[in-house]
């Protein structure tokens, strides 16, 4: 038995980094600048941390550079760049690192705000500044080990 139908030709989708934009390929790190992109966010989100009464007591005050170029360094494994983070620091373990925190959801809202503020600073296409808040935005939420005060 043979199909008479006429074929119907499937129009593949294609995800655009905008409306009208150029089609969204390749690695997420090379494609939104590389660690020059996740320099800046990293410098900027600590700028909002520096003046938060909450969140500044849980970061080094002796080592705020350190806790930069770790994050940095996180960030630019996690979308595609060098792996020196795991290199240098092992597997990440996200949770454990955060432990000793109380990483409250008033803490985790703080966090997310100066992050925005990191983000928005980076000029990222709507879907790059999407897929990348959407990550920072689950991962914040994931912290959180505390509900008191």
């Amino acid at each position: 038995m043979s199909d008479d139908r006429p074929q119907r030709r499937v129009n593949p989708i294609t995800l655009r980094i905008s409306e009208h934009g150029e089609a969204a390929t390749g690695n997420f790190y090379e494609k939104v600048g590389g660690r020059p992109t996740f320099e800046k966010l990293v410098r900027r989100f600590y700028v909002g941390i520096e003046s938060d009464p909450v969140l500044r007591p849980m970061y080094p005050a002796e080592d705020l550079e350190g806790a930069i170029q770790r994050l940095t360094g996180f960030l630019e494994q996690y979308w595609g760049g060098p792996s020196t983070y795991s290199e240098q620091r092992g597997h990440p373990r996200l949770r454990m690192r955060h432990l000793p925190f109380t990483v409250n959801p008033d803490a985790r809202d703080r966090w997310l705000s100066h992050m925005r503020s990191a983000v928005d600073s980076l000029g990222l296409s709507p879907l790059d500044d999407a897929t990348l808040w959407g990550y920072l935005d689950r991962a914040a939420h994931a912290m959180v080990n505390s509900f008191e005060e």
